[in-house]
């Protein structure tokens, strides 16, 4: 079997795992330990707090700083309400198509990857290759982030990392941060007849959303400098709000959510700190009168972005093994941000195309895993040179 058919044959064993976020990663993660133990590859598993997932990390060749990380999460989004034509955690091959949940996004690069363990041991390597694989990159990004903390510690520190999610094998060095946030208001709550005595969560929160629109605008006309993002400026989103108890009750409590997608040149909390000059506006006028009432909006997740970094040995080492010329930008958020946030330089190259991941009947094309498995045959000559 060759390392193409090895590469399909771990993918279909990852998939077969329903890891979807808010399930345990274990079973894989233990799947995973099996195979290192096999190959005799050293790892350190990191459990989360409460003992239900784990990030693990891998090395092949010496243990020395100034390698190669290639990183992956575990996690995959939930299939509930998806119409699939069959099992989604059993892969189907199809027309130069593999079929599952996570087959693009990402196991058929963390399949890649375990595949590849063979070759990079028999290449002799004279820097290390990584393999570094998370959880919860769905929801919050931190999965990597205790053994993040760890790199140059008590674990070698890698000179570059490349992020395998789908981006047709084209080397991306930006994208965008998300922040997400809940803002709660409570009002003062009386009947709707003496609604000059009282404050409306539900009218105010529909005050902050405007301020929000208000916010987005500007931003749309300021624009992107770098002129490379799709759409080409940071952008809010309001995409949950519920409150209110009866139509003659005037509301005491309201909350939305809410998320900031900035581009790199734009700080996160920028729209946060902007929604808060127009909330101190208000507690010092219409809720003044009323001590239980106010403002709160806490944040839940906060992603970095990724920043272009020319010359990086991470961008000049992945643009020579995907034989490309330049660089790209992806619209979605990745674990990046994080390794860069770190001071390690990362870019982000992986075999298939991300309008695939999501969706049902999520698919990766087996040309796209050829062409990744080629690229970590090119990393391991690179290394052992």
């Amino acid at each position: 079997m060759d390392a193409l058919e090895r590469a399909i044959d771990m993918t279909a064993r990852l998939v077969a795992f329903d890891t979807e976020s808010s399930k345990s990663n274990l079973a894989l993660i233990d799947f995973i330990e099996a195979y290192l133990r096999e190959q005799d590859v050293p790892f350190v598993r990191a459990p989360n707090a409460a003992g239900d997932k784990a990030a693990i990390f891998a090395t092949i060749g010496p243990m020395q700083d100034d390698g190669v990380v290639l990183s992956g999460h575990t996690d995959v989004v939930p299939v509930t309400g998806q119409e699939w034509l069959a099992d989604p955690f059993v892969l189907r091959r199809e027309g130069g198509r593999l079929y599952g949940r996570g087959a693009v996004d990402m196991k058929g690069f963390g399949a890649a990857a375990l595949t590849m363990i063979p070759e990079f041991k028999k290449a002799a390597l004279k820097k290390p290759i990584h393999i570094f694989l998370t959880y919860d990159e769905e929801t919050t990004c931190l999965g990597p982030l205790e053994l993040i903390a760890r790199l140059g510690a008590d674990l070698p520190r890698p000179g570059a990392v490349i992020v395998g999610e789908p981006t047709s094998m084209q080397v991306a060095d930006a994208h965008k941060g998300i922040t997400t946030h809940l803002t709660r208001v409570t009002g003062h709550e009386i009947h709707s007849a003496n609604l000059h005595r009282g404050v409306s969560a539900v009218h105010v929160a529909c005050r902050l959303v405007m301020e929000l629109e208000r916010i987005n605008e500007d931003l749309r006309r300021a624009g992107d400098p770098s002129g490379r993002f799709d759409p080409p400026y940071s952008t809010i989103h309001v995409g949950v709000i519920k409150g209110g108890t009866a139509r003659n009750i005037v509301a005491r409590d309201c909350e939305f959510e809410w998320e900031f997608r900035a581009l790199p040149s734009d700080p996160q909390m920028l729209a946060y700190d902007r929604l808060e000059v127009f909330c101190d506006e208000l507690r010092r006028t219409i809720f003044a009168p009323f001590p239980k009432t106010g403002i709160v909006t806490e944040t839940i997740v906060e992603i970095p972005g990724l920043s272009p970094q020319p010359g990086s040995a991470a961008e000049t080492l992945a643009l020579r093994l995907a034989r490309r010329n330049a660089t790209i930008a992806v619209p979605y958020g990745t674990e990046a941000g994080q390794f860069q946030k770190a001071g390690l330089a990362t870019v982000v190259c992986g075999p298939g195309r991300i309008d695939q991941a999501h969706q049902p009947e999520e698919y990766i094309e087996i040309s796209e895993l050829a062409a990744c498995v080629e690229f970590m045959k090119g990393l391991a000559r690179e290394l052992a040179a």
